[in-house]
């Protein structure tokens, strides 16, 4: 893992997959071809990026898969922003272990955001951060309209929110929020977003970025334009 900012106390990570064909947004195809979809799909993590950038007091980092990609992502983020590998067989240790790397660098808040919100407010992003300040919370959560979350943050390491979760159900939030409580850990839940997976989603963000509801995200929106010529 590369130097980290220790000026800032709260760390974000942005959980990503190389933009390779037929390995990222497959269920966008069609109408997209592979290729369209690992274009698209790049222009997300360009979006999340400038997100990220335009935060203040916060250190920025891309959680990447697989462990070659990192001059993939070298070339894409800017000095300041940390490069950390996926590691771990699902989802939950790959979360759990990013999280856990940053904890161990020292920040005393951590989150780890998806890569399929290229619309998401970065006020959602910055109310997040401004509740993890807050020392009776303990567990912040995005939650994505599809029952999973689009945001996770955390004050320390709590590995049974993530360990044996039925990954990519409709549950996932539930569940998330249901072990949370049981842990008796104080959980709050910011405004629900859309992930960008489907058809129907992919609809739903051209019509977005047309009418300006949401962040505006200009890799995303000029491709899109492209494409449509």
């Amino acid at each position: 893992m590369s130097k980290m900012n220790k000026k800032a106390e709260c760390a974000i990570a942005i959980m990503a997959k190389a933009p390779c064909p037929r390995e990222v947004k497959t269920r966008l195809c069609p109408p997209l071809s592979y290729e369209e979809a690992a274009q698209l799909y790049h222009c997300f993590l360009l979006d999340k990026i400038e997100q990220l950038k335009s935060l203040k007091a916060i250190a920025p980092a891309v959680a990447y898969t697989p462990d070659d990609a990192a001059p993939i992502f070298e070339a894409m983020v800017p000095p300041n922003f940390t490069l950390i590998p996926q590691k771990g067989p699902d989802l939950g240790a790959r979360l759990s272990n990013t999280l856990n790397q940053l904890l161990e660098t020292g920040y005393r808040r951590v989150m780890a955001i998806d890569s399929d919100t290229p619309t998401l407010p970065a006020a959602y992003l910055e109310r997040a951060v401004s509740l993890l300040n807050e020392p009776q919370i303990d567990v912040v959560l995005g939650p994505s309209e599809d029952g999973g979350y689009y945001l996770i943050g955390l004050r320390r390491l709590q590995p049974e929110l993530f360990e044996k979760m039925r990954w990519s159900t409709a549950h996932v939030l539930s569940e998330t929020m249901r072990r949370a409580k049981a842990k008796g850990l104080k959980v709050v839940c910011l405004s629900k977003w859309y992930d960008v997976d489907t058809p129907e989603d992919l609809k739903r963000l051209r019509e977005s970025l047309r009418s300006d509801s949401g962040q505006k995200a200009e890799h995303t929106q000029q491709f899109l334009m492209e494409l449509q010529k």
